[in-house]
């Protein structure tokens, strides 16, 4: 099955969520939360990312998470990583009582498309408080997911991009086998994964090649995580939220009033030295009822 058979199928079956000028839709991807060993990559941003979420919980964001959220082909146990990040999984919590939360699934959480493992592992978590806590009951995680406008009739595209990478989507177990047993422990002495999209830059930009080629070609915005490598360009196209496991922010996307942003937290400085998450907008924000700026297909990636 060729890259784009396997995107196509991503939407097969894709929930299709209201995008209007009321909407506020978050869009983070590639968390990678850990058990909280020197290999938890999530861990040093760990703060950065709590408090972007809550500014997006009080601010009445959906949230919607494009995949390897948490990183289940270095750990085999789901349970320790909700131990250690226990307050992330709080306030997803939170978002998914409420409704405002949709979840999709990347090649290194791709068990979490199997029903069983979602019944074993998403239904709780342990809180400071008491050892079960409701955490997602009766969730389903996605390949991919649309945001439909009420407004002009344009669609966004949400999914991983790990479709575009055939090592990484078709081959999944041999470089989960791979990342397990050979190149996580290869990482902690300097040494980087070279199958990954993420760590390797020709991989990395024939895997979003791809991608931008489909956006293209089905006259539409997909947008994607996987490649770790943040982007919003205008005309809108092909966009990628980045990723939590930079190493001094996160990168989120976010769509409010009709309109995108690419958007990085960080921690800031003030005068007298204090320390605080501040947000800034790299890209954008572009309207996304400016309908040339959709379907131009010809305009330079």
């Amino acid at each position: 099955m060729s890259a784009d058979r396997r995107l196509d199928s991503a939407f097969t079956k894709a929930p299709v969520l209201p995008l209007s000028y009321t909407s506020r839709y978050v869009l983070f991807s590639d968390c990678h939360r850990g058990c909280g060993t020197h290999n938890d990559n999530f861990l040093k941003n760990q703060n950065i990312y709590f408090a972007a979420l809550k500014h997006y919980y009080k601010h009445g964001y959906t949230y919607i998470e494009l995949g390897d959220g948490d990183e289940l082909w270095e750990n085999r146990s789901f349970d320790a990583i909700k131990s250690i990040h226990n307050n992330t999984f709080w306030l997803l919590s939170r978002f998914y009582k409420e409704d405002r939360l949709l979840m999709l699934y990347g090649n290194h959480d791709i068990v979490k498309k199997n029903p069983g493992f979602i019944r074993r592992n998403c239904s709780s978590y342990p809180c400071s408080s008491c050892p079960d806590e409701p955490l997602f009951p009766g969730i389903v995680f996605y390949p991919g997911a649309v945001l439909k406008s009420t407004v002009c009739g344009n669609e966004l595209y949400l999914t991983h991009g790990h479709q575009a990478d055939f090592f990484n989507s078709v081959l999944w177990r041999t470089a989960r086998f791979l990342v397990r047993y050979v190149w996580r422990p290869l990482e902690s002495v300097g040494f980087l994964d070279p199958t990954s999209a993420a760590k390797n830059n020709t991989k990395k930009k024939k895997t979003e090649n791809r991608l931008s080629l489909w956006a293209r070609r089905n006259g539409c915005i997909l947008i994607t995580g996987h490649t770790h490598r943040p982007m919003l360009h205008s005309p809108v196209s092909y966009c990628n939220t980045g990723s939590c496991v930079h190493p001094r922010c996160v990168t989120c996307i976010e769509i409010k009033h009709m309109r995108i942003s690419l958007v990085k937290w960080t921690l800031g400085t003030r005068p007298d030295r204090t320390l605080f998450v501040a947000r800034e907008v790299l890209s954008g924000p572009f309207d996304l009822t400016e309908q040339d700026k959709i379907t131009d297909l010809s305009a330079p990636f």
